[in-house]
């Protein structure tokens, strides 16, 4: 696959779209000691991102009150977390992951790594807007202070989102990755700034030249060279954005299947991947998880998960029959 092919959400627009009504239901549902949750995932899910945003806006002027907030105050656990990321624009949510990602009592960097390595120049131009809107601050400064070395060197340059688009020079290709395979070899300070500085810059069609290359004058794949001469976070990012460039769709599919069995179901990971890519590519993240770990992403939420938390994650990987 290469990263122009087409690729597939779970989650569409609703036809028949009526907001006013959606708000009087969800009003209705949060009325009360015990909210109707049933009623919350049925619309939620089964709504895109700006229909979610015209039903806010519904609610806000029929009861004078923010949905936002009422899911928030009136909901709990993990299916809260679920039904309040779903109101979040797309950039809002990106930024709101980030924030509590760098804000909480440790660093979480794998986050950081899943949304950094993978969001287009236009993505990461529109959640620093979020952030700052959201936050008073300034992301680029944030993610400064919150890391450290050449780890926070390659997050500073891809938070620029100044990535090259659409060229691919099989000349210029040939001598990048002479440079990456002797970043490999060397590893001294200036070669791994170097080997950041292509990952980062160079457009996806540039870098999947450039990983050919490597691998006809290395004779090795350049996730393996990576994994062989690095380590740590710095490390992580470096296979992740690789990963990215050439499949995104099985990237999130293997974060998918690491986050459900190597971590016994790290919710906050599996909620962020689902609800990020619902509108993108959430299909095509399900085709991968099951060509490459035999068993449905529907199969593996069904028996990690359980209650309507299940239910909102089923509903949005939108899955059926031949998933169970």
């Amino acid at each position: 696959m290469f990263c122009g092919d087409y690729v597939q959400g779970t989650i569409f627009p609703a036809p028949n779209f009526n907001p006013v009504m959606d708000a009087q239901v969800l009003e209705g549902a949060l009325q009360g000691f015990d909210c109707d949750k049933d009623l919350l995932l049925d619309i939620l899910t089964q709504r895109s991102g700006a229909q979610r945003q015209v039903i806010a806006e519904a609610y806000q002027g029929m009861c004078g009150r923010d949905l936002l907030g009422d899911l928030k105050e009136k909901l709990s656990g993990h299916f809260k977390d679920v039904m309040v990321g779903l109101m979040y624009p797309p950039p809002s949510y990106d930024a709101h992951e980030l924030w509590h990602a760098m804000k909480g009592a440790g660093t979480e960097e794998n986050c950081l790594i899943d949304i950094l390595a993978s969001r287009t120049n236009g993505e990461i131009f529109q959640m620093r807007e979020a952030y700052y809107m959201q936050y008073s601050s300034d992301l680029q400064e944030d993610i400064y202070s919150e890391t450290s070395g050449h780890f926070r060197d390659t997050l500073v340059n891809l938070v620029q989102g100044t990535r090259e688009e659409g060229y691919a020079d099989p000349a210029v290709a040939a001598q990048d990755a002479v440079v990456l395979w002797e970043a490999c070899q060397q590893r001294t300070g200036e070669h791994k700034t170097l080997l950041q500085v292509i990952l980062c810059t160079k457009s996806y069609q540039q870098l999947w030249l450039v990983f050919q290359e490597f691998q006809n004058i290395s004779g090795q794949d350049i996730v393996d060279a990576i994994n062989e001469c690095y380590d740590g976070y710095f490390q992580e990012l470096l296979v992740a954005i690789v990963l990215c460039v050439r499949d995104k769709p099985a990237y999130f599919a293997y974060r998918l299947y690491s986050a459900i069995h190597d971590f016994g179901f790290h919710n906050k990971t599996v909620i962020r991947i689902i609800i990020a890519r619902s509108e993108i590519d959430l299909m095509t993240i399900r085709k991968r998880y099951k060509e490459r770990y035999g068993k449905s992403l529907f199969h593996d939420i069904k028996n990690f998960a359980s209650g309507h938390y299940e239910k909102a994650l089923l509903a949005l990987c939108a899955g059926d029959a031949e998933d169970y």
